[in-house]
């Protein structure tokens, strides 16, 4: 039987055009994806993200299906989960 701790998302790594790696806890990530959200214009937003009504519930869906957010030409954000301890 699986370890639950394989399943827990605590921590990501965080990939960012012309940034270094971050490391970040998931409220972290959740505040960092509404903040870059809330900066694209509507239109820009992918399908499956227009339907929500709130940035929260936008950054939530993210974070729970995704692991990258197209944010332009030539740009990217991209998180992945980690396991910082064992």
């Amino acid at each position: 039987m699986p370890d639950s701790l394989m399943y827990q998302q605590d921590h990501y790594v965080v990939l960012e055009t012309n940034q270094l790696e971050q490391f970040l806890t998931q409220p972290e990530l959740l505040k960092k994806l509404k903040k870059t959200l809330q900066q694209l214009i509507i239109q820009d937003l992918p399908p499956d993200l227009q339907k929500f009504d709130s940035l929260e519930a936008q950054a939530q869906y993210l974070l729970d299906t995704s692991c990258e957010l197209d944010i332009g030409p030539g740009q990217y954000l991209q998180w992945y989960a980690v396991r910082l301890e064992k």
